[in-house]
């Protein structure tokens, strides 16, 4: 309770002075939790942090803490009438971030609007024909208003508005394939009377790439932000910056931002087809405006200078003074490549007309992924080290081409497979749908059942029924609070089942895991049709536990075997004693006990006093457990039944489910945060715990030791 309550205390303050219009929500499909606002605002330049309640700002992997984005956002800029520059911006450099009327933030959404959001998954209550992505936000917002929609609050030096209407749309997926992007895609139209001629799109970003349990965001002021180093991959359209000096052994990632695609009236954009459409990337130091080169652009000149001239085409790009006279001792290239805090505009264009009414269509996606170990320090920053994110970047482009197969922007022969007559974009193929999983915690045990549901998926491309079977993973004991978790890489093998007989993969057949009759449990409709026992399992550690589905493949596609996402499908078990039918029997109490300066799984915290955790075992059904210290002083209460699942103590916070649904006890266990009820840190001693069974009114006392 205490914990819900700091969330809601945090949600009122970043409410107070915000406009009425502005809403923002965190990408959970895949495995990278990105703040998507309704105003064009990606990140939330680590709002909450202080408390560790606010949303994941790019988060990657989920719940690991490795933060990627301070704050980002479109820039669009032209030529009013031919001559008028006039640039209008959706974020800017701003120490701390969005904030109503600030300047720079001139993209609003009208009073009411907020992200609507869609799925494509059938059993989502999102869903719905029209989604992309198994999770889709969409926002509709302007550059017009002058002033914050519902308020009398100017937007600090916003006098000339382009007046464009957008309509931005963030897509994302839980396959296994595919969970290290979110695409960005935007339809800006004119709204004005005016031609904009000369028109380029940007994507602005302040990239920060820190491991946040090991350093809080934002502590030590500027020290946790200049440890980044940037850069852009021509043959890849993409910005990208990686923590270059910091947090050593734990922030070994790279986020990066890629063009995809454009098109306007004239057709498809890219410079891989366009020699006069380019990519332009700038880079300058964080809200510097005295460097000579890499510096905060503070006018409507400067900022569309920046957007139509990158310095990766500029002539010390790559070239030092030993290369080329007129560059300095270090290439731009390489000055980016030192640890600094910086802001990059990855811009495309020109467009070179936009009539009334007129729109063009950009995509971007933000592409995350760790580093390729190769020994060598992050500095490095090599090829081999970019492995990863240059093949995730791959199919960020897979994704955008969609029936666009040779990516020359034409629908040619054979690639309209829906036929609908136009270029379809943003398709992925499909695995089997993930298996509907439940998960039962016992003493020293957990049981996994699931059901079939996998087994009649129709692969999007075949149109055939083409599941193989299942598989399952497990973490090792400790692997969240031992490490930087990541569950994409803890999760291990533990069982592998397939079709027998069609000559595909083991050929193990079902018959040591299917039921011989199906299992349905009380208030779930679902029917499972399989089982899996763990035994030897530790009480009171988590393991994450994750069911999957595959399917045979596609030679004729050149598609490998594709495998349902393990995160999408993931639970955390803690197996324990289960429900107490009998007080006198069976004696409840307390483990660790005693409980020394911590217990092995508390893991460390930015939060430690608040994270700890002792259990209470052998609890009745529902009850009530008292706390007091030896001389009768009371500490704490505690409001017990057996479908606890961690929501009221900070740990499960941290290394829990990101949605506590998800963590699994066995009824019989509740644990305590040792703090009392004013959440205030208890001393070593003895301690007193009283029990009453709120069913039988059966009553019992304990007690146990604090040694700290």
């Amino acid at each position: 309770m205490r914990y819900q309550t700091l969330i809601i205390g945090l949600i009122a303050y970043l409410s107070v002075g915000a406009q009425s219009s502005f809403s923002e929500k965190v990408t959970t499909a895949s495995n990278v939790r990105l703040n998507v606002s309704n105003v064009g605002t990606f990140g939330n330049a680590f709002r909450g942090y202080r408390d560790g309640s606010g949303n994941q700002s790019c988060e990657f992997p989920a719940g690991s803490g490795i933060e990627h984005l301070f704050e980002g956002g479109i820039w669009v800029g032209g030529l009013v009438d031919g001559s008028l520059v006039a640039v209008s911006t959706s974020a800017y450099d701003a120490p701390s971030g969005y904030a109503t009327g600030r300047g720079g933030f001139e993209f609003t959404a009208e009073v009411g609007s907020t992200l609507e959001q869609r799925s494509s998954l059938f059993d989502s209550p999102f869903f719905t024909p029209d989604a992309v992505s198994h999770q889709d936000y969409v926002a509709h917002f302007s550059d017009s208003n002058l002033l914050v929609p519902g308020t009398n609050i100017p937007i600090n030096n916003h006098t000339q508005p382009l007046k464009l209407g957008v309509t931005m749309e963030t897509f994302n997926w839980n396959y296994a394939f595919s969970d290290f992007f979110v695409i960005l895609n935007f339809e800006v139209t004119n709204t004005s009377s005016s031609v904009i001629d000369s028109v380029y799109f940007g994507l602005w970003t302040n990239t920060v790439v820190r491991n946040t349990n090991v350093t809080p965001a934002g502590s030590g002021g500027a020290a946790f932000y200049n440890k980044g180093g940037n850069g852009f991959i021509d043959t890849f359209n993409m910005a990208y910056c990686y923590d270059h000096s910091g947090d050593v052994g734990f922030t070994e990632s790279y986020v990066g931002q890629k063009f995809l695609g454009a098109e306007d009236k004239n057709g498809f954009k890219h410079p891989s087809l366009d020699p006069g459409f380019k990519a332009h990337y700038n880079a300058w130091e964080f809200n510097n405006t005295t460097n000579p080169v890499f510096f905060l652009p503070n006018s409507e000149q400067a900022r569309y200078r920046k957007l139509t001239a990158g310095l990766n085409h500029h002539q010390c790009w790559d070239q030092n003074s030993t290369q080329n006279g007129n560059c300095g001792a270090k290439s731009f290239k390489e000055q980016l490549n030192d640890a600094g805090n910086r802001a990059d505009l990855l811009s495309v264009g020109p467009f070179r007309s936009m009539g009334p009414g007129e729109t063009i269509k950009v995509a971007y996606a933000f592409v995350l992924a760790k580093k390729l170990e190769d020994g060598e320090p992050n500095g490095t920053n090599s090829n081999y080290q970019q492995t990863i994110i240059r093949d995730n970047a791959d199919w960020a482009q897979v994704a955008y081409n969609g029936e666009d197969k040779n990516f020359n922007g034409v629908l040619d022969t054979d690639e309209d497979a829906n036929n609908d007559g136009e270029i379809t974009r943003f398709i992925l193929p499909a695995p089997p749908n993930i298996p509907k999983t439940k998960i039962v915690t016992n003493q020293n045990s957990i049981d996994i059942y699931w059901a079939d549901n996998s087994e009649e998926s129709v692969d999007p491309i075949t149109l055939e029924k083409d599941f193989e079977g299942y598989r399952i993973y497990m973490t090792q004991l400790g692997f969240d609070v031992t490490k930087v978790p990541s569950l994409a890489t803890d999760l291990k093998k533990i069982g592998d089942w397939d079709i027998k007989g069609n000559g595909l993969f083991f050929e193990t057949g079902f018959s040591s895991i299917k039921l011989s009759e199906p299992k349905q449990f009380e208030n779930d409709p679902t029917v499972y049709a399989y089982k899996y026992t763990l035994n030897n399992i530790q009480n009171g550690w988590q393991y994450a536990i994750s069911v999957s589905a595959y399917d045979k493949g596609n030679e004729n596609s050149n598609l490998e075997s594709l495998e349902s996402s393990l995160l999408s499908n993931n639970y955390r078990a803690f197996a324990g004693k289960p429900v107490n039918k009998n007080l006198v029997v069976d004696a409840p109490f307390v483990y660790p006990n005693p409980y020394y300066a911590g217990a092995a799984w508390e893991g460390q915290s930015n939060f430690q006093e608040q994270s700890r955790k002792l259990y209470f075992a052998n609890l009745p059904k529902n009850c009530t457990i008292r706390i007091f210290t030896v001389a009768g002083d009371f500490i704490d209460q505690i409001e017990h039944d057996d479908n606890y699942v961690g929501e009221d103590i900070r740990w499960y916070a941290t290394f829990g489910a990101e949605n506590t649904d998800k963590n699994v006890f066995s009824g019989g266990e509740h644990a305590w945060d040792l703090l009392s009820s004013e959440s205030q840190i208890i001393a070593r001693g003895i301690y007193i715990f009283t029990l009453k069974d709120n069913d039988t009114g059966d009553t019992f006392k304990g007690k146990f030791a604090v040694l700290k």
